[in-house]
């Protein structure tokens, strides 16, 4: 996807390791490929160690590159810590926060520990990486770091209320965090994809059509970085954002209320 003198800028740019988390699956998943196939070695975490094991081998035996492996859950402070220590003086230039999940239904009939387990990986853990790497970066002059968003982050979302909370604390933190570091010469792009084929609707319950593919989204976000603060990648997300960029928010709300109700239609446990 790339020429060899823009793979040789990414490298320039950014030092050849970063660090992905949420790379078990989904979009992280992707994006490990994506960095991979421009040299870059990286750093994979998750909690699916079978998951991580089998893309690390299929990384390093597709495109030749390194791969450390550590195992942490995010909704552990102590795991994250842990992260963060194991890193060491590996010259980590790239730092993706792909980790995440939702839930859905009526917020009143949800439990309290999953919607708490949320929070923690999807707000606090992010916030504890970024701030290590943002220092870390600033301080070398250069880097990346790489934020996932979501369309349902610009608006409240009944029936995915505190899910779309989480990703609206993203959103602004990296669009505040593009123009604070920009002066230090450290890229930072927030992508805010429509829905994606993931592991994200078995957790969160729920039943996506049209969706994208990992695939669809994971170049258009690389390929922002260091050009912009925010992209909607994919053509689905752009038909998605367009279609609500004249609509008032109160107006959003209602039309996403209606998509979830569409998207919820759970199962018997």
């Amino acid at each position: 996807m790339f020429s060899k003198p823009r793979k040789n800028k990414f490298v320039k740019s950014y030092g050849s390791w970063g660090l992905v988390t949420g790379a078990s699956s989904g979009i992280g998943k992707e994006i490990s490929h994506c960095w991979a196939s421009l040299g870059i070695h990286l750093v994979l975490t998750g909690r699916n160690v079978r998951a991580l094991k089998a893309l690390s081998t299929t990384l390093e035996e597709t495109y030749g590159i390194h791969t450390d492996l550590i195992v942490a859950d995010l909704s552990n402070i102590g795991d994250i810590e842990m992260l963060i220590h194991s890193l060491g003086d590996l010259p980590v230039g790239i730092f993706v926060g792909s980790a995440g999940f939702g839930t859905s239904g009526p917020f009143t009939k949800s439990n309290l520990g999953d919607e708490l387990e949320m929070l923690q990986v999807n707000t606090i853990a992010l916030m504890m990486l970024t701030h290590h790497f943002a220092r870390r970066f600033s301080q070398l002059g250069k880097g990346g770091i790489v934020l996932l968003s979501s369309i349902v982050g610009f608006q409240g979302v009944p029936n995915a209320t505190n899910y779309a909370a989480t990703k609206a604390y993203v959103q602004a933190l990296g669009e505040g965090l593009y123009h604070e570091l920009k002066p230090y010469g450290v890229d930072v792009v927030t992508a805010a994809p429509g829905p994606v084929e993931s592991g994200f609707a078995h957790r969160a319950n729920m039943k996506m059509k049209n969706a994208l593919r990992p695939e669809d989204v994971a170049w258009p976000i690389l390929k922002a970085l260091g050009k912009r603060a925010v992209v909607f990648p994919g053509t689905l997300t752009k038909i998605l954002i367009l279609g609500l960029r004249t609509v008032p928010r109160w107006g959003k709300i209602k039309i996403m209320q209606k998509v979830m109700s569409g998207m919820t239609q759970h199962q018997p446990a």
